[in-house]
Order: C-alpha cells, then sequence, then structure tokens
C-alpha cells in the first residue's frame, strides 16, 4: 500500500480514501461516490480497528463481510481496497498512540473511554500509509469527525477532510453498520432517535434558544418509546464540543446516544441560524 500511494502520487493522481469497517450500506457508498468527483483514485480501507473498542464482545460482534464488502466496492469502481490485519497495523510491542485532548474526553468518549484514542490512531496510521489528497467522512460520527479533523491540523497532515451528509433510512433511522444487529421490532423502534432530533430542531427554528429546553424537547420525544434507553443527548458547540446554555450564530451540534436491547446508536443534527 505504501509502494503503490507513492506511485500515485509521484504520477499526479489526487488521492480519495474512505475508512471503514466494512459491513457497507448506503452512508459507506455515498462516500464513495463523491470521492469518484474529486479525485482520480480512490482508495477504501476495510479494517475493524480492535483499539477503539471498549468491550471485548462489541469487537467480537462487529459484523464482518470482506467478500461481500469487496463485491460492492467493485461494483462501485472503487480502484483499491487496502484491508490489513491487526498485526499489520499494530506491530510488535507497538506502544505509540494518537491522543486529541479535549475533544476525546465528551459525549461518546465519556462512555467509551480511550476510544477515540484508537481512532486517532489508526487514521494516522492510515493517512500515513495511503496519504491521501481528500479524506471522505460521514457526519453521522460528528464527534469522530471533530476529532480527526483537530488531529489532521494539529499534526499537519496533507489531507482535506470532506464531510458528508448523514445517509438515512425510509424511517429516518441514521444508516450504520449496528443497525444488522437490531431485531425488527428494534430496528422500527429505533426512527424515535431522528423523530426527537427534529422536534430539537423544530424548537430552534421556532426561537427557542436555552439548550436545556431543547434537551428535554429532544428527551420527551425519545421516552414515548419504551424499547429506547437513553445514554445521553447534548447541545454543544459543533466545533469544539463544549457544552453551551444558549444557543448563539454559532453552528450547534445537537448529538444522542440510544441504546435498543444491546445495541447502542448515535446521531445528530445540525443547527445553524
Amino acid at each position: 500500500m505504501s509502494s503503490l500511494a507513492r506511485k500515485l502520487r509521484r504520477d499526479n493522481k489526487v488521492i480519495g480514501f474512505v475508512p471503514t469497517m466494512g459491513s457497507l450500506h448506503k452512508g459507506h457508498l455515498s462516500l464513495v461516490k463523491k470521492a469518484h468527483q474529486i479525485c482520480d483514485v480512490v482508495i477504501v480501507s476495510v479494517f475493524v480497528n480492535p483499539t477503539q473498542f471498549n468491550q471485548t464482545d462489541d469487537l467480537e460482534n462487529y459484523p464482518r463481510d470482506l467478500p461481500g464488502d469487496a463485491a460492492i466496492l467493485a461494483e462501485h469502481h472503487v480502484d483499491y481496497i487496502f484491508a490489513p490485519d491487526a498485526d499489520e497495523i499494530y506491530g510488535e510491542n507497538f506502544s505509540t498512540f494518537v491522543t486529541v485532548d479535549d475533544l476525546s474526553d465528551k459525549l461518546e468518549g465519556m462512555s467509551r473511554p480511550g476510544h477515540f484514542r484508537g481512532v486517532a490512531t489508526v487514521i494516522a496510521l492510515l493517512f500515513n500509509t495511503i496519504r491521501p489528497n481528500n479524506a471522505f467522512l460521514g457526519q453521522k460520527d460528528a464527534q469522530q469527525v471533530a476529532v480527526i479533523q483537530r488531529m489532521t491540523q494539529d499534526l499537519g497532515f496533507d489531507v482535506e477532510i470532506q464531510i458528508m451528509p448523514i445517509i438515512r433510512e425510509k424511517t429516518g433511522l441514521a444508516m450504520s453498520s449496528r443497525n444488522e444487529r437490531l431485531t425488527d421490532d428494534e430496528r422500527q423502534a429505533a426512527s424515535i432517535i431522528y423523530k426527537s432530533l427534529l422536534e430539537g430542531e423544530i424548537a430552534l427554528e421556532a426561537g427557542e434558544r436555552n439548550a436545556s429546553k431543547i434537551v428535554e424537547t429532544v428527551r420527551k420525544e425519545i421516552e414515548k418509546e419504551p424499547l429506547a434507553s437513553i445514554d445521553y443527548i447534548a447541545v454543544v458547540n459543533n466545533e469544539t464540543l463544549e457544552p453551551i446554555e444558549k444557543v448563539g450564530d454559532d453552528p450547534v451540534l445537537i448529538a444522542v446516544a440510544v441504546s435498543f436491547g444491546s445495541v447502542r446508536l448515535i446521531d445528530n443534527i445540525v443547527f445553524t441560524r
């Protein structure tokens, strides 16, 4: 992969990179489509990164289907798939990690300590190996996007981060590989997440500026669904992820994490006045 990346750079090819953990869906493919539009070469990584999982059973149960993913990517004319083993990424005695302070400790970081250290480290390794001009990320993982953007800026990676909109199922549920682990009833119930976010957005558009009232609006909507178990609801600055009391002129992120059975889902909406 490193040799190939060097050759592509020498040939002045614009490299587009889509990092994934596989089990591909339409959300991933929207990133591939955008990469094709603005890049000469599209590379997709398929790697279930062990360092970003907090629980062994979550890592073991994460869906994997490399042959199926490869077939899908071939249909979408991806030029190269990078699917390394864990020991190729993390060599013997690996002991160097990337930590993005402050951003990593909020929201998801409170529930999943060390998660974003794993994310930042593997993305840094992938950037060094693939050397992309553009990396394409989905807005669904808003905190992950913020962490990678900060790391890219702070460490001087020569790559533009392209953020693409959330792709949703017909019910409004944000597409995620984890959705496949939901029962039919849970999957239907999970549509309440997007409905609740829309209620928060409607309140903002109607002039509500008190963040705590927005949180309560979202909470009341989610609590209508008995299968839903709320982890957190937050209204924060979209760039710094700092909690806010009053919504001002800066873009605001309404972020939620909700569990249905053993499956934990995240979603968000960005509001700009």
